[in-house]
């Protein structure tokens, strides 16, 4: 499994995603979706296309 690191809107910082997961949203576009390690909160990140 990748390493991703998004911003917690949260903590208001960039940190490593815990338990990402790559999905493809309802208009195709790829994204992981993970948790903050620290606070707990989802995080969402935009990847590039293939």
């Amino acid at each position: 499994m990748a390493e991703y690191e998004a911003y917690c809107v949260k903590c208001k910082a960039k940190r490593m995603m815990k338990d990402a997961q790559v999905v493809t949203n309802q208009q195709g576009r790829r994204q992981a979706k993970g948790i903050c390690p620290v606070c707990g909160t989802k995080m969402n990140l935009f990847l590039k296309s293939q």
